[in-house]
């Protein structure tokens, strides 16, 4: 009785130094600069995508189909700070409303690579032997595999250019290196005294996983997958410039470039403020990656 009572005071141990560890994370990353400032970035560019129309009426043009030829390609006017397109409509709102679909790609594919990352990558880290041979060699073929390529071949046969036809796409191709994480986290974790404590006490397999494993393995792929966001909202807008991705009539960042790339000479504004918008928005997400990669990593600090 004592020592089964041992082993699960054992068992539960990391509960409180995880809690410890996650108040001094807090503080760690409110003392950054670079998290607060890509932050509130973020969250705006979230709450844009959530609801653009109360961002594109700031300057009383909320429509972003509302549009007149007579101001076909127009530089910024009073009302109009961004000018209009080609459609001579409102270049502000379209941008405005362009976060949506680049911010609903990230999250689907972001919520995608981490399902398959967890579950693929825990199996192979915590079973081993052929489960992890298997699953190992599935990922060195999309590894050694040139996911550029595969992802425009792919998009080009699709029959539909939507929202979920290039998050499926980029799902299929950055999975791997998630999971590789993943699998190496669930090793390190998978040999620690209380999961031995756990199985001491008769803990079945699920339980373990999902009580002592997954949660304790979690932490290195989701500083990762921070890092990924504006990857993913890079690599959507790059594949709907090259012609493969989104197309008319969907509005989006890569879209706007897309279009935008026959007027440089004669309306470079049309390439100018989406690129910010874009740069912005990615580079935003790299540095929260970037403080959570170093606030959970001790030898960063």
């Amino acid at each position: 009785m004592a020592s089964s009572t041992l082993a699960s005071a054992s068992a539960e141990a990391p509960r409180g130094h995880e809690r410890g560890r996650e108040g001094g994370l807090l503080r760690e990353l409110r003392r950054r600069p670079s998290f607060a400032v890509s932050s509130v970035v973020a969250l705006l560019v979230c709450a844009m995508a959530a609801a653009p129309q109360l961002f594109a009426g700031w300057f009383g043009a909320g429509d972003p189909r509302r549009c007149d030829l007579v101001n076909s390609g127009l530089p910024p006017a009073p009302g109009h700070p961004f000018g209009f397109d080609i459609q001579g409509c409102d270049l502000y709102s379209n941008v405005v409303h362009g976060a949506r679909s680049s911010v609903l790609i990230a999250v689907l594919v972001t919520a995608g690579m981490i399902v398959i990352a967890v579950v693929l990558g825990g199996l192979a880290g915590y079973f081993g032997g052929w489960v992890d041979a298997a699953i190992s060699r599935v990922m060195d073929v999309f590894f050694g595999f040139p996911s550029l390529v595969g992802m425009i071949v792919l998009l080009q046969a699709a029959s539909a250019h939507n929202e979920l036809t290039v998050s499926a796409v980029l799902i299929l191709f950055g999975w791997p290196v998630l999971a590789r994480v993943m699998r190496g986290s669930v090793l390190a974790t998978a040999t620690s005294e209380y999961v031995a404590a756990a199985r001491g006490v008769g803990a079945g397999t699920p339980r373990i996983l999902l009580r002592h494993v997954l949660p304790n393995s979690f932490g290195p792929v989701a500083v990762l997958t921070g890092l990924n966001v504006g990857g993913v909202i890079a690599s959507e807008s790059a594949l709907t410039f090259l012609g493969v991705g989104l197309q008319t009539p969907a509005i989006s960042w890569g879209v706007q470039l897309n279009t935008a790339q026959q007027y440089i000479a004669s309306a470079p504004h049309l390439l100018i403020f989406p690129s910010i918008f874009l740069t912005v928005t990615v580079l935003s997400f790299v540095l929260l990656g970037d403080a959570l990669r170093d606030a959970f990593d001790p030898r960063l600090r």
